[in-house]
């Protein structure tokens, strides 16, 4: 198997999650808690120029392949979880910005009912089947904006003193948009499969008229 530039750039996102779940577990750090805060947010951006990046080449370079298509997801998938885990943790979240455990739950249900989703779809038609929707795409941009935000909502709060109430909007709005690409994915799912079966029941009337000619 062929490494594409794509590939490797997301392998580089998936190695790049563990520095900055160390960085996370030291923000407590009564001295340099602040400076982990800041080195994990540039681990994080890096990481967020890297999912562009890939699908930038993998496009350009005309690279697009199934290792990169189940890949890239995995790499955001993952990211996301423990960075809104992380921010959720009376341990690990930014001091007055403790994202709330409803939404974690929201994100995480979305996630698992997906990889359900996912399962029922292969054991239907035994092909692996990840199409991303502008509803799921657009979903994870807001869940990467909402995490910068709260790593930087200290910083931002001096400036902006309502910065917490706008973070709020943010949370529940992120909630309402994984509700939202839920009910999307499953309905293209679903789709998908009923398309399937009637490409197959055609292919089988095709074949049964063939053995009678």
């Amino acid at each position: 198997m062929k490494f594409t530039l794509a590939n490797e750039i997301t392998i580089l996102r998936l190695i790049l999650i563990g520095p900055f779940i160390i960085c996370m577990l030291n923000t407590g750090n009564e001295v340099y808690g602040d400076h982990y805060r800041y080195a994990a947010f540039a681990i994080f951006l890096i990481m967020c120029i890297s999912d562009y990046l890939d699908g930038y080449f993998a496009r350009i370079r005309n690279e697009v392949s199934p290792l990169g298509t189940f890949l890239d997801p995995l790499a955001d998938k993952l990211l996301m979880l423990t960075s809104c885990i992380l921010l959720a943790s009376e341990k690990t979240a930014v001091s007055g910005f403790r994202l709330p455990p409803t939404v974690i739950v929201l994100i995480i249900g979305k996630d698992l009912l997906l990889l359900m989703g996912f399962v029922i779809v292969y054991l239907n038609i035994y092909k692996v089947y990840i199409v991303p929707v502008h509803a799921g795409k657009s979903s994870t941009f807001v869940q990467l904006f909402m995490v910068a935000a709260i790593l930087l909502a200290p910083e931002i709060s001096q400036v902006l003193p309502f910065w917490i109430y706008l973070l709020r909007f943010l949370w529940w709005s992120v909630a309402g948009m994984a509700i939202l690409a839920t009910f999307v994915y499953i309905r293209a799912g679903i789709c998908y499969i009923e398309e399937f079966e009637d490409v197959r029941a055609l292919t089988n009337k095709a074949e049964n008229y063939d053995r009678i000619q």
